[in-house]
């Protein structure tokens, strides 16, 4: 075959490479999953949970559309999260769940992935990674690796990889919280705590149980934290929110007034907690790692990043300076995302060898 052949048929391979697959970045959180396809960005983010028939145990709707119906569900349907605290807690639903997710994120075209990077937290067991790699066969992916929380936020909140001095980035998510310290792209410390901002809607939920004898739901509670929580002592510890629920005593439907100033209180021992966390991490760093981190502070990334007053408030506690990341949510996607352009990095960094899942010719693709 002549050169121009050869390189014809070539450039036919990558094109049908790109048609019948697809490289994702997978961030399968407790609250959220987002997923990122290479060439393409987010394609998918939406609430980790799944509705199921009781009855028959089919699944009937997933992300979006499951989260309408909770709190509000049909007597013979029920809402659950599969992923709790960060790690798969109902095994066989979050095979269906990412299993939509991923042919939701997947081009018209492909029916199979060539490799997915997924984000793990750092304290995850064998049993937990095995799981998720479960999972990953049912929704078809050929090959994956798994990269720390940490590790991935750092990337995507713009640490760079060549960097020979020490970033320390905070990823506070739905159920976890992951603290990783990064010189020239590798991990030199890191820690994970199942601890997150869903904590603060159970706090404010077992709060108006327990004083104002109504039972709220988790949609309910989430409405509170967005509009209420703080960090830091509100500005007007007065203004009064209007929940609905059930009341605890006469099982009636029942309304009480809460304020910011109250949900402040249940909010604070929950940063307390995670501040603590990290700064135990930071206390066991080497004398220059922790010169770095004086000198460079700290970056939040994560959905809990956005929680009002939070770097103020982790500023006053550790005496480091505090920043946000660009769009902290998708900071772990971001940071997946450009893994696939530094295949050395990758396999360097990866907590493992990548794993094989299936056996098909689309992993002759694989670069």
């Amino acid at each position: 075959m002549s050169f121009i052949g050869r390189t014809g048929s070539f450039i036919g391979l990558n094109a049908l490479k790109n048609l019948v697959s697809d490289s994702m970045a997978i961030d399968m959180g407790s609250a959220n999953t987002i997923i990122a396809v290479r060439g393409r960005g987010v394609v998918v983010d939406q609430p980790s949970v799944v509705a199921v028939n009781k009855m028959t145990g089919d699944v009937i709707a997933v992300g979006d559309e499951a989260q309408k119906m909770q709190g509000r569900e049909a007597r013979d349907v029920s809402v659950i999260a599969p992923l709790i605290d960060g790690v798969v807690a109902d095994f066989e639903m979050s095979r269906e769940m990412l299993d939509h997710f991923v042919r939701e994120a997947r081009s018209g075209f492909s029916h199979v992935s060539r490799r997915a990077i997924m984000s793990v937290l750092s304290e995850i067991t064998q049993v937990e990674q095995r799981a998720l790699l479960s999972a990953a066969e049912k929704a078809r992916i050929s090959r994956v690796y798994m990269i720390e929380e940490g590790q991935a936020a750092a990337i995507g909140a713009g640490v760079p990889l060549d960097d020979e001095h020490a970033s320390a980035v905070v990823d506070i998510g739905g159920g976890t919280t992951n603290v990783a310290v990064l010189v020239s792209g590798s991990i030199v410390a890191s820690r994970g705590e199942r601890l997150g901002s869903s904590d603060i809607d159970m706090a404010i939920m077992d709060r108006l149980r327990r004083h104002h004898g109504l039972t709220i739901g988790i949609p309910s509670a989430e409405r509170i934290k967005l509009e209420l929580s703080s960090a830091i002592e509100p500005e007007d510890p007065g203004k009064k929110l209007e929940v609905r629920g059930r009341d605890v005593q006469t099982g009636s439907p029942g309304a009480v007034d809460v304020t910011a100033g109250e949900i402040y209180s249940v909010t604070l021992p929950i940063i307390r907690r995670i501040t603590e966390e990290v700064r135990m991490m930071l206390t066991e760093l080497a004398p220059e790692v922790a010169g770095d981190i004086f000198d460079r502070g700290v970056i939040l990334t994560g959905g809990g990043a956005l929680l009002d007053g939070l770097p103020q408030y982790l500023q006053k506690q550790l005496g480091l300076g505090v920043r946000v990341a660009e769009e902290p949510r998708y900071a772990i996607v971001r940071g997946l995302s450009q893994l696939f352009e530094e295949p050395l990095l990758l396999r360097r960094v990866a907590r493992t060898e990548p794993h094989p899942l299936i056996d098909t010719d689309a992993t002759a693709f694989e670069t």
